[in-house]
């Protein structure tokens, strides 16, 4: 496993980082698919034995029940200080006027309920997991911030935003002397690579560290398109994404498809391996639901591809609607 710096920040994390989203009680949030605490244990054990030691969740992921899991599980199979142990913050967690969003009042109250069902007394990296348009966000910057001075955060990171959103967050934050963002969890994949426009500019010009979720596109690239999966006949995310773009993107998949049997190596890795090599792109998360998704991951890390081969994954590209964002 490779380690690298998060952005400009002293942190170090590993190369490919484990999206835990896949782990959580099915019955409880939108997520059916996922994976419950038996279910999620011989994958979390085998990422970790790996050298992953980066590790993503959020708040609101299976209402609370993927952090849980997370905590149970580090306890078993991890030294806590060897990790690097990432929540977000925003989703909806009751059903009062202030059970979601990032005012000071819910971050305050969130971050002590993540810690809880973590079960550890900091949080390496804290996100932001949307832009809330309800809340003026020096507010949600300066409680950022006071989380950090209090130790329960060591750094912060942010997700699912504009850039000119981004650069405003940033400039703010310097002005005040606040503690900064260190990160920005983005989406990109081969059919999808609308931020390589601004935001992963404005990340290199910044020093911040870039995570990028779905990397497969939610399995998209490693099948024929139009194949179905529990995940993609349940998931509530995966076609307003991509149905709009599905017979364009058709022709990104199949190139991947060729190269993958040009090269004798799995579609996953083909996709993985763009993502990997694209500039200022620090780790991909991985959604591993099977052993397989795990090995294809690792490696990924040593498939490089060619400026052909680059080139001809890139080529069927068209522009998508920007998605994903409030």
């Amino acid at each position: 496993m490779e380690y690298v710096r998060l952005g400009k920040t002293g942190l170090k994390v590993s190369r490919l980082a484990l999206g835990c989203m896949s782990y959580g009680v099915p019955e409880r949030g939108n997520h059916l698919w996922t994976l419950n605490e038996e279910q999620s244990r011989p994958l979390f054990r085998q990422a970790l034995e790996a050298g992953i030691t980066f590790l993503d969740t959020a708040n609101a992921y299976s209402d609370g029940t993927s952090e849980e899991i997370v905590g149970k599980l580090l306890k078993e199979f991890a030294i806590r200080d060897e990790v690097v142990l990432a929540t977000k913050v925003y989703g909806r967690m009751n059903g009062s006027a202030n059970g979601m969003g990032l005012s000071r009042k819910a971050i305050l109250s969130e971050v002590d309920s993540s810690l809880r069902r973590l079960g550890t007394d900091y949080i390496d990296l804290y996100q932001t997991h949307f832009w809330d348009n309800d809340t003026p966000i020096e507010e949600t910057l300066e409680a950022l911030n006071d989380v950090v001075r209090a130790g329960k955060v060591r750094y912060i990171g942010t997700s699912n935003a504009y850039a000119w959103q981004f650069a405003t967050a940033i400039q703010i934050s310097k002005h005040n002397g606040w503690a900064a963002f260190s990160s920005m969890q983005a989406h990109l994949n081969l059919i999808y690579r609308e931020e390589e426009r601004e935001m992963l500019p404005l990340c290199r010009a910044e020093g911040i560290g870039v995570m990028t979720f779905s990397p497969l596109a939610r399995g998209m690239l490693t099948k024929d398109a139009g194949s179905q999966s529990k995940r993609s006949e349940t998931d509530n995310v995966t076609g307003r994404f991509y149905e709009k773009a599905a017979v364009a993107d058709r022709n990104v998949i199949d190139e991947v498809a060729k190269i993958a049997s040009e090269r004798n190596l799995p579609r996953a890795q083909i996709a993985l391996a763009w993502v990997l090599q694209k500039d200022g792109v620090t780790c991909p998360i991985i959604g591993a639901t099977k052993p397989g998704h795990l090995e294809d991951a690792v490696a990924a890390l040593d498939v490089t591809l060619t400026a052909e081969e680059i080139r001809r994954l890139e080529a069927p590209y068209v522009a998508h609607d920007v998605v994903g964002l409030n």
